[in-house]
């Protein structure tokens, strides 16, 4: 029992002294941050809440977890992902539309209104503060190397979990990006990534700011935050991109709820939205969505065609890693909503012929 107990306080110490030690954990709101975290309607007792009840646990089971260090029951793809190959000279032809390129997971290049815009840049291989503890990316390679990448207007992040905000892409990102908008509380971990806190805006869920003739508002997700050992500190948000010409939504993390009919009235209908879809479980049903759930909130929404998001990149659930792309594509069909499905890397115009290949499929 003595031995036991002395390897759970060394790991426990161990545990402790990487995240007070490691950068990856990002910091503690500023004095100035915190007045206005408190004074936010989303902040109550100590910590932010959705609009509606949410547990992040719905049932958990324990025979589940040995399932989670196994790659069987396709839950990885078998070979690589095919992915369409980026020159630098890809950003240099814009089209007249927004045109927007998929990383994989929830990692999206928004080009607008002649801004370059990149949502959630998750570019690491692991999306875990330490490579031992989360899976590979399935495809190594990126569209395009960061190097490769051009300059960047603005940075969008929609929470802090290691898939959405990544501290080694925010590393080699920070010199080409001009500014960053965060929801409440994330200020804090960019600065201490070395990050010039004038070129970070803090949004609560409805702020808005209009830049470039986008109109960008923090619109509210069902969902929680967290590095470390904290949770809920931080806010976590969908957004809205607006101009005269056109309108985009982009869901980040979020189970399904009334948000999303709230947010299309406030904003609908809109062009083209990017919705979260896959790394869901009966265990954590209130934070994120079925596909079914995904596919419903586009209705909400008032998308005029949508896109799963959040799906493959890495394993971080127990459904196979296709079964997100297949079972919103019976759903959508089945609701009549228009779905656009294209391979990483590949360009996808607005109110143009959407990709709808279905290269998830081994001939």
């Amino acid at each position: 029992m003595i031995g036991i107990l002395s390897i759970v306080a060394a790991v426990t110490l161990v545990g402790v002294t990487f995240v007070n030690v490691s950068p990856q954990f990002g910091a503690g709101s500023s004095e100035a941050s915190l007045d206005r975290i408190r004074k936010s309607p989303n902040f109550l007792n100590g910590s932010f809440k959705n609009q509606e009840k949410t547990l992040q646990n719905t049932g958990f089971k324990w025979s589940t977890i040995p399932k989670f260090f196994t790659n069987g029951d396709n839950k990885v793809p078998s070979s690589k992902l095919p992915q369409v190959k980026l020159s630098k000279a890809y950003f240099n032809n814009k089209p007249q539309q927004p045109r927007i390129t998929w990383f994989g997971h929830s990692t999206l290049f928004v080009e607008m209104e002649g801004m370059n815009i990149f949502i959630d840049p998750m570019l690491g291989e692991v999306p875990a503060p330490h490579p031992l503890l989360g899976n590979p990316r399935f495809n190594k390679e990126l569209p395009i190397s960061i190097e490769n990448l051009p300059e960047i207007d603005l940075v969008l992040i929609s929470h802090d979990h290691y898939d959405h905000l990544d501290y080694g892409s925010i590393q080699q990102l920070k010199n080409k990006v001009k500014q960053f908008y965060v929801p409440l509380g994330i200020k804090a971990h960019l600065t201490k990534w070395g990050i010039d806190a004038t070129k970070i805006k803090e949004f609560d869920w409805w702020d808005s700011k209009t830049l470039n003739n986008i109109e960008f508002v923090s619109t509210p997700a069902r969902h929680f935050s967290g590095r470390g050992f904290t949770r809920n500190n931080t806010l976590w948000t969908s957004w809205v991109l607006k101009s005269e010409n056109n309108s985009i939504f982009f869901s980040g993390d979020s189970g399904y709820g009334k948000h999303f009919k709230e947010i299309g009235k406030k904003y609908g209908p809109f062009d083209f939205a990017m919705m979260e879809c896959g790394q869901y479980n009966e265990q954590w049903a209130h934070i994120h969505m079925t596909p079914e759930e995904t596919i419903q909130a586009s209705v909400d929404i008032q998308a005029k065609t949508m896109m799963p998001i959040h799906w493959g990149a890495f394993k971080l659930a127990l459904h196979e890693w296709t079964d997100p792309i297949e079972r919103s594509l019976k759903k959508a069909q089945e609701l009549n909503v228009q779905m656009a499905t294209p391979i990483i890397g590949e360009a996808i115009v607005v109110d143009s012929n959407y990709p709808s290949s279905k290269w998830w499929i081994k001939n």
